[in-house]
C-alpha cells in the first residue's frame, strides 16, 4: 500500500500554512457546529494573500530550488493527464529492460499526435522507489531514443517534460554506458526532422535533463531550476562545504528569470503567487497555451528547417554564454 505523501513546509512558508490551517480549521467549525466565523475567515485570507504575496515576489535562488523540489509539485505523469489524450505507454528498451524514472509514449495534445517523454519523481515513498526517484538509468535514455525514432518516423512532434536531479550515478549504470546513452539521446535529438518541445517543470538537473531537452523551443516554469549540476554538488567540488549551498545557487544561475536573460530558454511559464504545488490546474492551462503557441509555430517549418533551427539554436546559446562569461571577466 502506498504511503501518503507527509505535508512539506518550506522554512520561509511557516507562516503561510499556519494561517492556512487557522482558515480550513475555521471553515472545518463553521461546518460542523454551524458557528458563523466569516469575519475571522475573510480577515484571515487577506492577511494570507499578503504574506503569499510578500514571501512569492522576492523568491531567492535557494527559496526557488526549494519550491521546485517540493514533492507536491505536479509530476511529468500529472502533466501527461492534464494535457494528453488517449496516452499509450511504451515500454523498454529492447535492449536490457524498462527503466521506469524515464515516461515516454504516444498520446494527443490539443487533437494532434505526438510523442511524449519525461522523467517521473513519484508522489510518495512506493511510487518514488518505483521511479528511482526521477533519476534514469541508461535503458531509460534508450526508451527515450526509442520514441524519438518512432515519432519521425510517423511524423509526431515531440513534447518532453524535465524533472531530474540527474542521470542516475550507480556503478550499475556506468557500466551499461550511461555516457554514452545521454550523448546518443542529445546526438539523437539534432537529427530529428519534426518539432521538439521541452518543458522543465521542476529540476533540471545536468546531462540528465539536456538528454531530452535539445529541443527546437525550451519552455520553464518559473519557479523551476535548470542548471549543469545540483547546488549541493556544486558547493561540494569549489567550497567542500554543504553549508555553501547558498552561494552556490546563487553561483549557478539556474532560475528561469536569470536562463532567459542567458537565452538558455525561450519562454516561462507563469506559476501563480503560492507555486505550482498549490495551483496545479491553473498551472496546467498557462502551459498548455504556451505549447499550443509554439507547436502552431513551429509546425510551419519543413523537416529541414526544423533540425537546422535546433542546431543553430543550441550553437548560438554556446555564443551568448561565452559572450556573457567574456564580458564579466572584463
Amino acid at each position: 500500500m502506498s504511503q501518503e505523501t507527509p505535508e512539506v513546509v518550506l522554512d520561509f512558508e511557516k507562516e503561510i500554512v499556519e494561517v492556512e490551517e487557522k482558515i480550513v480549521h475555521l471553515q472545518q467549525l463553521s461546518k460542523d457546529e454551524d458557528v458563523d466565523v466569516e469575519k475571522e475567515i475573510n480577515r484571515l485570507k487577506t492577511k494570507l494573500n499578503r504574506l503569499m504575496n510578500a514571501a512569492y515576489q522576492n523568491l531567492t535562488p535557494w527559496q526557488k530550488t526549494q519550491i521546485a523540489r517540493h514533492p507536491n509539485r505536479p509530476h511529468t505523469l500529472d502533466y501527461i493527464h492534464a494535457l494528453i489524450d488517449d496516452f499509450v505507454v511504451l515500454s523498454g528498451d529492447r535492449c536490457f529492460a524498462d527503466d521506469e524514472a524515464m515516461i515516454a509514449g504516444i498520446g494527443k495534445f490539443e487533437g494532434i499526435s505526438v510523442g511524449v517523454i519525461g522523467q517521473e519523481k513519484g508522489r510518495d515513498l512506493e511510487t518514488r522507489v518505483k521511479h528511482n526517484f526521477g533519476m534514469a538509468r541508461p535503458e531509460g535514455y534508450r526508451k527515450a531514443q526509442r520514441l524519438m525514432d518512432l515519432a519521425s518516423r510517423m511524423n509526431m512532434p515531440i513534447l518532453s517534460f524535465v524533472d531530474t536531479a540527474g542521470a542516475y550515478p550507480g556503478v550499475d549504470a556506468e557500466e551499461r554506458g550511461q555516457a554514452e546513452a545521454i550523448a546518443s539521446s542529445i546526438e539523437k535529438s539534432f537529427e530529428l526532422k519534426v518539432p521538439l518541445i521541452a518543458t522543465i517543470i521542476g529540476e533540471g538537473g545536468s546531462g540528465g535533463a539536456i538528454a531530452i531537452a535539445t529541443a527546437n523551443a525550451v519552455l520553464m516554469l518559473s519557479n523551476a531550476i535548470y542548471s549543469v549540476i545540483s547546488p549541493e554538488g556544486c558547493a561540494s567540488i569549489l567550497w567542500r562545504s554543504a553549508d555553501k549551498v547558498k552561494e552556490a545557487t546563487e553561483a549557478l544561475k539556474l532560475t528561469a528569470q536569470d536562463l532567459k536573460k542567458l537565452k538558455v530558454i525561450d519562454e516561462i511559464i507563469e506559476e501563480p503567487v503560492g507555486g505550482a504545488h498549490r495551483h496545479k490546474d491553473v498551472v496546467f492551462e498557462n502551459l498548455r497555451q504556451a505549447l499550443k503557441k509554439h507547436l502552431s509555430e513551429l509546425l510551419e517549418l519543413t523537416p529541414a528547417e526544423l533540425k537546422k533551427q535546433r542546431t543553430e539554436k543550441f550553437l548560438d546559446m554556446t555564443r551568448n554564454l561565452k559572450t556573457s562569461v567574456s564580458s564579466k571577466k572584463k
